[in-house]
């Protein structure tokens, strides 16, 4: 049975301040992937899924999203997209989690209107599966790092997003809250079968937990991620010949079942 790409581009070619960041790019992204995108600082990743989201212009190529060309695609609620700068906020801002990600729920059909009970159903619904239920009352700027990128992919999440697009959610963020956050993309990429498409440098958790790698660095490679997968070949294409990429691996790719 051959898969849906939701996400496709051929020959992409894009300019950024007149250098050229991505060059004849092709990659296929499939319903129910969970990519990791990966590359050195610089190289390319977050020019990449701009494009992908219409926010940089494309020198020349083609990207098609669910079959469309970017140029008619007009289904931006199928996509959710939370960028690395999310989390910088005013901390003082009076809204709590819960009120934050219910906004999630607004659209141009609803602007203007209260939210209903079954929006609310949804909000807990996904504050409870992102495991910060806990939280729902705080105030947002009361948050740590981690709760914080949980609770915009929450706000994300509550739109019902086919594809989802996260750019270095993890920043900054300790090697517990790095594994228990991804332990939930995990459960929402099994569970729910979202595609999931997210810009890391945990090589780690890409290489363990995800099933397909996009390697950036100007050039893109990509490869399914397969246990005879050369790991540390296709990496030396973008990190350079020096480089040697090396873990333990274990038992990831199971359901999470709590914080």
């Amino acid at each position: 049975m051959t898969k849906e790409n939701l996400i496709e581009i051929r020959k992409l070619n894009v300019l950024r301040s007149g250098n050229r960041v991505i060059e004849s790019a092709n990659l296929e992204v499939e319903r129910g992937d969970y990519v990791g995108v990966v590359g050195p600082n610089g190289g390319g990743k977050t020019t990449l899924v701009l494009s992908l989201l219409g926010q940089i212009p494309i020198e020349s190529g083609l990207i098609r999203l669910f079959g469309k060309d970017i140029s008619d695609f007009n289904d931006w609620h199928r996509i959710a997209f939370v960028s690395q700068d999310a989390i910088n906020f005013d901390v003082h801002f009076p809204m709590t989690v819960r009120e934050l990600v219910g906004l999630g729920r607004v659209n141009r059909n609803n602007l203007g209107r209260r939210l209903r009970e079954s929006d609310w159903e949804k909000v807990d619904e996904v504050l409870e599966f992102m495991r910060i239920s806990d939280l729902s009352e705080r105030r947002i700027g009361q948050l740590s790092g981690g709760q914080k990128q949980r609770m915009f992919v929450a706000k994300a999440l509550v739109r019902d997003p086919e594809l989802l697009l996260l750019d270095e959610p993890l920043s900054g963020v300790d090697a517990q809250t790095t594994e228990t956050f991804y332990k939930v993309l995990s459960n929402l990429n099994l569970r729910e079968g979202t595609t999931i498409m997210v810009v890391s440098h945990d090589l780690a958790a890409v290489f363990c937990r995800m099933n397909r790698v996009i390697c950036v660095n100007r050039l893109v490679h990509t490869a399914k991620i397969t246990p005879d997968l050369d790991s540390n070949d296709l990496l030396k294409k973008v990190y350079g010949e020096h480089f040697h990429f090396a873990f333990h691996r274990h038992s990831c790719q199971g359901e999470f079942k709590g914080v």
